[in-house]
This record gives C-alpha cells, structure tokens and sequence, in this order.
C-alpha cells in the first residue's frame, strides 16, 4: 500500500462530519451511552483522510476525530487538468468497494453521501463514483480513501514501466 503521509500542520484543513452514531456498553449498573464521529478532513487540494472519535459526548468525538486525523492519515490524491482522477479504479475496504470514474470537464461530483464528502474536501471536481457491497459509512469511507491513495500518475506508471510518458498515455 503506497501512503504519502502529510504534515498536517502545514495545510488548511476543512472537516465534515460523515456520521454520529450512539453506540451503548452494558454493565452491572446498566448501560452506559457514549458516541462515535466519523469524521473526514482536506484542503480541497489533494490532501484527504478521516479519522473516528469515541467520547461520551458529541462535540467531544468529533473534536477527537479531527484531532486524531491531522495527526495521523492525511494522504495526497493525484489529480489530472480536469480535477478529475488520471483513471478508473476500484477501491476496497472490508466487504465495502467504491467504484471511482474518471470523467470529463463539466461533470461535477456523481456520488453517494460518505463518498462526495470524501471527494469534495480532496479537492476533485469531476467525477462518477458508484458504492458497492457494503454500506457501511465507515467502510465506504476507507474504502473510498484507499481507492483515491493507489491511483498512479501517468508519470509514475511511465517510470516502473521505463518507457516515456507518451507511450503510455496513448
């Protein structure tokens, strides 16, 4: 798995709550209610990750899932002249899958709740997106996120390849 690990601290990062969820823990005395944030965060430039904050409060999960986010997974997305993606791709996670499409100048954002979040604060403008197998917020969340992190550049792909680029956008 190919990560680039940003320095979050030198990015201005927007944040979107995907989900809260009101999850209960059963002991002796009863049942104790807490939350839990998934929350999703970007610069609108490429950069892009999520995070997930337990608390027993709402403000207080969601504090800790941006938190927890500009310490850890933020990951740059390539992008191509269109803000679009440079190809198709099938990203997975668990028993969720998202299907990410490139698609041409004009096109907006075709996708479903978790994945447009994701996409919006990357900072792509065009593209068609179709959420399959599990519809989990969190999974389809992760699973979008890994799609966008194995996408290649045609630069890349020219490089392990050790051809030029224009032999291999042909």
């Amino acid at each position: 798995m190919k990560r680039t690990i940003i320095d979050a601290s030198q990015l201005e990062l927007n944040d979107k709550v995907v989900a809260i969820k009101r999850v209960s823990k059963t002991v002796k005395g009863g049942r104790t209610m807490r939350f839990s944030a998934l929350v999703v965060v970007g610069d609108g430039n490429g950069h892009v990750g999520a995070g997930l904050g337990k608390a027993g409060e709402v403000p207080e999960a969601i504090r800790k899932g941006i938190s927890y986010e500009q310490i850890h997974d933020i990951t740059e997305i390539p992008m191509d002249e269109n803000n679009s993606i440079p190809h198709d791709f099938l990203g997975e996670f668990g028993s969720a899958s998202v299907l990410l499409k490139r698609a041409p100048e004009g096109t907006g954002i075709i996708a479903g709740g978790p994945v447009r979040s994701v996409v919006e604060l990357a900072g792509i403008k065009n593209i068609r997106t179709k959420s399959l197998g599990s519809n989990n917020k969190t999974n389809v969340v992760l699973a979008t996120i890994e799609g966008l992190t194995k996408l290649k550049t045609p630069e890349e792909v020219a490089k392990n390849r050790g051809k030029s680029v224009e032999d291999v956008v042909c």
